[in-house]
């Protein structure tokens, strides 16, 4: 009878240690796990339980306290003051103050190959009024200031730390999330553990976060039907209704602040011009002609998704109707193509081996064939095709971003001249100009006036062909509550309990 007692005690205890472990299902593996240096959107989903930021965004997209309690506009609009909260530690043990924020600012802006820097271009200098209180100064109004704020541009690492390993900090990071770093095994998994000093504590469920990477949505489905997984992220369309009528299993979906595209590379690399994508903008227009978006969201969406022509949805307030989707119009593309002097022209489709982009590069591709384009598909890891981009090494490029509370996210990083996230190389000063005005104007009509000016400029040369925009599709446990559906795409782990 003891011995019959103590197995299933030791049952027991297994069923609870299990329970207490959250394991979350990511499309790809993350890059770098260092938020000044980081560009993947699942990378942002594990920052989501390692590193707070200064604010964060609610499911209507405003911004509400974290590491910053308050906030205060100067009468010129061209410095923040920022009331910060008591009690907060790094994971190190080291304390979360005014200097710290001066610290992290400082490093977003001047951090070698850091991708924040674009986000906090208007940052001049940082001021610590005392413990608790900082004042961020700009050279000019810049009013997606709180929004970069609430994403990777405001997330904090410990000082000590990122001094101590200034070159590899990502592969031991050190924040103040409700969860501190583990371990990492690349393509396996990423561990991260509770943090018993965490400000908010009592919001925090789990003892520990497994993020398991795992390319293939069905597989990821699979695991998580078979109990391996309790959450998993960007589900298949396809796979929608089979979770609906499964009664294990909840099913959310929200549309994205983002969009999925094509990138080009027109100015990034020498390889632009033996691409006759990047030569000719003229080939471009016949590309995008070629292109029927509606039919690419049903066949490689399922439906799951908008069609759409710029960085933010139709749906969105500052979307340019100055600038409609185009139809797909097979004769004008060929007669682009013949004014072009380009005939059977043909390009390499770059995309990231994640089921959504294999499904995207083969609709394109063969939609492209009835206009005379030869497209020829290279499937790539990742976080390698982030780095052949980064380095010129492509012709186009499948690219979704995740997007941002505030279009300046979606657009200053990808637009601006040399900008960190400006794979297709495109430079040109009255895109800049632009692009600077947006941040500086504060009325939402004057920013509608210049996004308007800007997208009929883009529509001109089209470094970037906008495709559609998705629906987040996450499945989990049904036995997991407090599930928040925030348009980020992102998992908040606090309040979440099985």
């Amino acid at each position: 009878m003891k011995k019959l007692l103590l197995t299933l005690a030791v049952m027991a205890s297994a069923c609870i240690a299990q329970s207490q472990t959250l394991r979350i299902g990511l499309a790809e593996d993350p890059d770098i796990l260092d938020p000044t240096l980081a560009r993947s959107f699942v990378g942002r989903i594990v920052f989501s339980s390692l590193c707070d930021k200064l604010f964060d965004i609610d499911e209507k997209l405003n911004p509400v306290p974290q590491l910053a309690t308050s906030y205060q506009w100067s009468a010129d609009n061209k410095s923040l003051t920022l009331k910060l909260r008591s009690g907060v530690t790094f994971h190190d043990g080291e304390k979360f103050d005014a200097a710290a924020v001066k610290f992290n600012i400082e490093r977003h802006k001047t951090m070698p190959g850091s991708n924040r820097r674009g986000e906090l271009l208007p940052v001049t200098t940082v001021d610590v009024i005392d413990p608790l209180t900082v004042k961020i100064n700009l050279s000019a109004p810049f009013s997606p200031l709180i929004t970069v704020l609430a994403d990777r541009a405001g997330m904090m690492v410990s000082p000590k730390a990122a001094t101590a390993n200034p070159t590899n900090f990502g592969t031991k990071p050190v924040c103040s999330g409700p969860f501190q770093f583990t371990e990492r095994v690349a393509q396996d998994r990423i561990v991260l553990e509770r943090f018993p000093n965490y400000w908010n504590k009592a919001e925090i469920h789990f003892d520990k976060v497994v993020f398991l990477p795992i390319v293939d949505s069905t597989v990821r489905l699979a695991n998580l039907r078979a109990g391996q997984l309790d959450f998993i992220e960007r589900v298949a369309p396809s796979d929608v209704a089979s979770i609906k009528a499964d009664k294990k299993l909840n099913l959310s979906r929200i549309t994205e602040l983002g969009y999925q595209g094509i990138t080009i590379n027109t100015h990034k690399s020498d390889q632009a011009q033996g691409n006759p994508l990047g030569r000719d903008a003229r080939v471009r227009e016949a590309f995008e002609l070629s292109l029927d978006r509606a039919g690419i969201v049903k066949v490689a969406m399922d439906g799951e998704a908008t069609p759409g022509n710029q960085w933010v949805p139709p749906s969105n307030s500052f979307y340019a109707n100055n600038v409609p989707i185009p139809k797909r119009d097979i004769p004008r593309a060929k007669a682009l193509l013949k004014e072009a002097g380009v005939t059977n022209p043909s390009f390499t489709l770059m995309t990231p081996t994640t089921s959504d982009g294999q499904r995207v590069a083969q609709v394109v591709q063969a939609m492209a064939k009835d206009a005379g384009f030869d497209v020829k598909i290279q499937s790539t890891e990742f976080a390698t095709s982030l780095n052949m981009a980064d380095k010129g090494q492509f012709d186009a490029y499948v690219l979704a971003w995740s997007g941002r509370a505030d279009p300046d996210g979606n657009l200053f990083s990808f637009y601006g001249c040399k900008q960190p996230l400006n794979y297709s190389g495109e430079c040109r000063p009255l895109w800049d100009d632009l692009l600077n005005r947006s941040r500086n104007t504060l009325d939402t009509s004057g920013r509608i006036k210049v996004f308007a000016t800007l997208a009929a400029e883009s529509a001109k040369e089209l470094p970037i062909i906008y495709l559609y925009h998705r629906n987040w599709l996450w499945a989990y446990n049904k036995k997991l509550t407090g599930m928040r559906t925030i348009p980020d795409g992102l998992v908040r782990v606090q309040g979440l309990k099985m």
